[in-house]
């Protein structure tokens, strides 16, 4: 399978750690990148044809991770004057001609790949997203009332759950077709998908994934991280 990986965004939630590195370059584990870390976990997961789709300070990552070799994996390149959307940027890369996989540079999971194709198939929809649990509590007494306005149900500070987007996806190539320039999946794709009577897949992530978008986020999880 086939994975493209974006990487072009600025990074402007980051900043200052993205003045003079792109978001994917910042070290985390190891002193390793953050994209390296995912690279690593497809290689593992036997995902070894990779396209970066790379923007702001683009060379930075070029020239660390070149043709793939050092990490075992092949690696090709979409250069990107502006931002295109988490879709519309692939219009400018070579379209697979079978099933391929689609998520962010800034990202770090344990998602078991192998897994989420498996569901993928077996859904027979052209898309699976991975989700993830996540409960948010309400800190006041919710209550459900009857037409009338009468009180049904009585809830103190209940925990709610919901499924949100990891921005991992399986797509098949006909996803293509869904696709306009500067689009992105959750915001235009995906609803296209469902308007035109296609089935889009889910697939529950059970470990762990982080979405280093923010220096809250870089700093928690570089506080969690080996000491060197």
């Amino acid at each position: 399978m086939k994975a493209f990986i974006l990487c072009g965004g600025k990074g402007t939630r980051l900043r200052p750690y993205t003045y003079k590195m792109p978001k994917p370059m910042l070290p985390i584990e190891e002193g390793k990148p953050i994209l390296q870390h995912i690279i690593e976990h497809m290689k593992a997961s036997g995902i070894t044809d990779i396209t970066l789709f790379v923007g702001y300070l683009r060379q930075d990552i070029k020239d660390y991770f070149g043709d793939g070799k050092k990490l075992g994996v092949s690696i090709s390149y979409v250069e990107e004057e502006e931002e295109r959307g988490t879709a519309g940027a692939l219009l400018h890369a070579k379209k697979p001609h079978e099933t391929f996989l689609v998520t962010m540079g800034d990202h770090l999971t344990d998602i078991n790949f192998r897994e989420m194709l498996a569901s993928h198939k077996k859904s027979g929809c052209p898309a699976t997203i991975a989700v993830q649990d996540h409960h948010t509590k309400i800190e006041y007494g919710v209550i459900k009332t009857k037409k009338d306005g009468k009180v049904e149900e009585f809830q103190e500070k209940p925990l709610l759950t919901h499924k949100i987007n990891t921005g991992i996806y399986i797509l098949e190539p006909g996803v293509f077709s869904q696709i306009k320039e500067k689009e992105d999946f959750a915001k235009n794709v995906f609803p296209r998908l469902l308007s035109s009577g296609k089935c889009i897949n889910t697939y529950t992530l059970s470990g762990y994934w982080h979405d280093i978008g923010n220096v809250e986020e870089y700093e928690k999880m570089k506080e969690k991280s080996p000491k060197h």
